[in-house]
């Protein structure tokens, strides 16, 4: 048996092989470049790709069912582990469905805090997918800068809620401290300092021609493809279309901000990462709107039924240490209903579908990920594209395995 032959048995192409020529390759589960626990099973003929099906479930955590089994205060850390580079956004977009479904208004206040963290969510979420693009294109110093960058935004959040990865930021009904003092002069010097640091990182790749020719027309897909997939957030509008949640069904006060959504043409890598880059720039905007116009008044509504009373309260008033009895417990009487909230997450429309049957756990809760949603469209996108393009691809489209595989 000759050397090759040997090979070939080894690795189990026999089947696959035609002429020696088509080959079934397995990139993933464990391959670093896919950079999450994916398995793509392609068919190639020498480094192009003729088809690939891909396989999801591997960190599967049977999140919602772990939430149909907990009270709703309970449920906040399970929405840190879906898209864990942006969690803040998770938390307030599950924060908002409970506050829909019984009917309380936010003060100013808590909604322009809110934006003020889910913005800076968003810049952090954006700086790791297009630092890795850098990465996937043979350039590492961008990545370097950037999570210098993404460290401060995590001190940040380190200041609101004493995390820095899963947050647990907040609770129904606004925070459960207000921002204070240390937090603002932080942002006020992020603010201050990020706009340069985040310009070079933009010198080093956003006009380099050794990039744009690795990412322009990798991985392209259609608006009309887009759209027939359900994409949503940065990958729907590197593809034309100009819909953000934030825009179109406004929540937290947005409709107070002045900000542009950025679009593409093409729907390739490249297209993403300009997107995603630009979506950075809105975002800062929205973050010195805020801060500058921060209203005064309470970081949380005036619910005593679900918003925990301060410990202070607990200690010497039984009014309030019932109130916190009840609320750890789960038995604050919830309404029966069902509603469906979904705000602008790093990936795109992040939605609960929350079923209430007046228990004190929910009857049904389905989360809408845009990842998994997205996915679907890989094996398309990379159809007939070589393999450094594959890798390319997937890296733009910002794949979470946590949010993948809820």
């Amino acid at each position: 048996m000759s050397e090759l032959s040997k090979l070939n048995k080894n690795l189990d192409l026999s089947s696959e092989t035609i002429d020696g020529e088509i080959a079934t390759l397995n990139l993933g589960p464990t391959h670093p470049a896919t950079h999450g626990i994916f398995q793509n099973i392609l068919k190639v003929d020498g480094e192009r790709i003729l088809s690939a099906e891909q396989t999801v479930g591997y960190i599967h955590r049977a999140f919602e069912k772990l939430a149909e089994r907990r009270p709703y205060n309970q449920i906040t850390p399970i929405t840190d582990r879906l898209n864990y580079c942006s969690s803040p956004i998770n938390n307030i977009g599950w924060h908002m469905t409970v506050e829909k479904l019984i009917g309380v208004e936010m003060p100013k206040r808590v909604d322009y805090m809110r934006v003020i963290v889910m913005e800076l969510a968003r810049i952090a979420d954006h700086l790791v997918c297009n630092s890795v693009i850098g990465v996937d294109t043979g350039a590492l110093t961008g990545f370097t800068y950037m999570f210098q960058q993404r460290e401060k935004i995590y001190d940040l959040f380190e200041e609101i809620c004493g995390a820095r990865l899963t947050t647990n930021v907040g609770r129904i009904g606004g925070f459960d401290r207000d921002f204070n003092p240390e937090f603002i002069q932080k942002l006020r010097v992020f603010l201050n300092e990020f706009p340069k640091k985040f310009g070079e990182f933009a010198s080093l790749l956003e006009r380099n021609r050794i990039f744009m020719d690795r990412t322009i027309g990798a991985g392209p897909i259609s608006a009309k493809r887009a759209l027939e997939y359900s994409f949503a957030g940065p990958n729907l509008r590197a593809a034309g279309v100009d819909y953000d949640v934030r825009a179109m069904n406004p929540y937290c006060s947005y409709q107070d901000f002045d900000f542009n959504i950025p679009v593409g043409n093409d729907g390739d890598t490249y297209d993403r990462f300009i997107v995603r880059q630009q979506e950075i720039r809105e975002s800062l905007k929205i973050i010195h709107q805020a801060l500058e116009n921060l209203p005064e008044g309470a970081y949380h509504a005036d619910i005593p039924s679900f918003y925990l009373p301060p410990k202070e309260e607990v200690y010497r008033s039984m009014e309030a240490l019932i109130y916190h009895f009840k609320i750890v417990m789960g038995e604050t009487p919830i309404p029966k209903g069902e509603v469906y909230f979904s705000v602008e997450g790093g990936n795109g429309e992040l939605g609960y579908y929350l079923v209430s049957d007046g228990g004190r756990t929910p009857y049904r809760l389905h989360f809408r990920r845009p990842c998994f949603i997205y996915y679907q469209a890989y094996p398309e996108m990379i159809k007939g594209a070589l393999l450094s393009d594959a890798i390319l691809t997937m890296s733009s489209m910002n794949v979470i395995a946590g949010e993948l595989d809820a």
